[in-house]
């Protein structure tokens, strides 16, 4: 078992350079005391995506620290493969590896576009963890871009456009591209089922504003008609892509990356189908609907 880790082995927080993210050296995370939590929930606030490396975190130990920050939510039901983890319903498994015909996992081996996590959902989680168990020599990164940031240098016309307006987060495809279990596909995203969001929203913690988009797909601003709404999105989308607003991930085994679903999207570069990779995600149920400002 490991030594309780003191808050001030967490000094160094390294940030990535970019928009967002940071890795925080020095810590164990099968044992974080109340101090060091404190300085992780603040470091994560601050860069809105942090990444652990070198831990060794079997499934309890993922869990317990993963409930530091608040409830889970249970896996998701997906499209193929077990849902979750055995005697584990909180742990999801993004996998592409098949055992005697069935997959072990979910989402497979193809690119995985931006989204945020769920937010289709009334009430979308605030937060997830990913934990790498097997990684391919070469794709499967991860790439991060930040919301706060896309909405601070957002042209003042689009501002304007956008100003009190709430878009549908699409509920018909994950971010695999498949179709949701129980959902007929339609073209309309006006007819498409999901939740409305605002398109501006603050931060429930830091009152920051972010843009909060969900994924493009069938989304669709209310209000509008289908060319204008379309039009609208498409200025956003452009906007929001900008490399300057985003970094990328390259996974180790051992890392553990969490980031902020209420300000953050993330996307999955593809990988060669015939090298394996599991990981072990978990999801923070949210505790506060997104609050436009």
């Amino acid at each position: 078992m490991a030594a309780t880790i003191d808050a001030s082995r967490i000094r160094r927080v390294v940030p990535t350079g970019a928009a967002l993210g940071a890795e925080v050296h020095g810590i164990d995370l099968r044992a974080v005391d109340a101090a060091a939590f404190h300085a992780i929930h603040s470091a994560w606030l601050a860069h809105e995506v942090l990444l652990f490396r070198d831990q060794h975190l079997d499934d309890d130990a993922l869990i317990a620290f993963s409930r530091r920050f608040g409830d889970l939510d249970e896996a998701p039901i997906q499209e193929t493969g077990q849902r979750f983890v055995e005697g584990y319903p909180e742990l999801y498994v993004v996998s592409n590896v098949v055992e005697a015909g069935v997959p072990i996992g979910s989402l497979g081996y193809g690119e995985a576009v931006w989204h945020t996590d769920m937010s289709y959902l009334p009430l979308p989680p605030k937060a997830s963890m990913l934990y790498a168990l097997e990684i391919p020599a070469s794709g499967g990164e991860t790439g991060f871009c930040s919301m706060s940031a896309s909405w601070e240098s957002l042209p003042a016309d689009l501002r304007a456009r956008v100003a009190g307006r709430r878009v549908k987060h699409d509920g018909t495809y994950n971010s695999g591209g498949y179709v949701r279990a129980g959902v007929t596909p339609t073209d309309d995203p006006r007819a498409a089922p999901g939740a409305f969001h605002p398109i501006v929203c603050v931060h429930p913690e830091t009152g920051r504003r972010s843009l909060y988009l969900g994924r493009r797909r069938n989304s669709y601003v209310e209000a509008l008609d289908l060319a204008e709404s379309e039009a609208l999105l498409d200025a956003l989308w452009a906007h929001v892509a900008r490399a300057e607003f985003q970094w990328e991930h390259r996974w180790r085994v051992g890392d553990l990356v969490m980031w902020d679903n209420r300000c953050t999207m993330h996307r999955r570069n593809a990988f060669d189908p015939a090298e394996r990779r599991v990981l072990h995600r978990t999801q923070i149920r949210g505790d506060s609907v997104p609050r436009g400002g």
